[in-house]
C-alpha cells in the first residue's frame, strides 16, 4: 500500500454519543486498516469525550438503494396494512401509547 494518505481506504465513521441509542454517520476519513480507522476517528470525531462507542465501516462495502428507484423499492410497504398502527385496536384497559 502507498504511504500517501489519498491512496489508503476510504472509511465511513458512526458514533455513538453518551446519550444516544444509535450510532449517528459523524464523516469519513482515509486510514490504512481498521485498527488506525478506529484510533483516527477517535481522534478526530470524539476530540471532547462525546462518544462511547464507534463503528468505522469500509466505504466501498455499503450497499445503497438508489432515490430513482424508491416507488419500486418502497411502494410493496404499503400492502402491509398490519404493519399500520391504525391496523390495531388498543384495548381500553391500555390506556394510551
Amino acid at each position: 500500500m502507498s504511504n500517501t494518505h489519498n491512496d489508503w481506504p476510504l472509511w465511513e465513521v458512526f458514533v455513538r454519543s453518551k446519550q444516544g441509542l444509535e450510532h449517528k454517520h459523524c464523516g469519513s476519513l482515509h486510514a490504512a486498516d481498521a485498527q488506525q480507522a478506529l484510533q483516527m476517528a477517535r481522534d478526530v470525531y470524539t476530540r471532547r469525550q462525546e462518544g462511547v462507542s464507534i463503528w468505522v465501516v469500509p466505504s466501498n462495502t455499503i450497499t445503497a438503494s438508489e432515490p430513482d428507484d424508491k416507488a419500486a423499492f418502497f411502494e410493496p410497504m404499503a400492502d402491509k396494512i398490519y404493519r399500520h398502527p391504525t391496523f390495531y385496536e388498543i384495548p381500553d384497559e391500555v390506556g394510551h401509547m
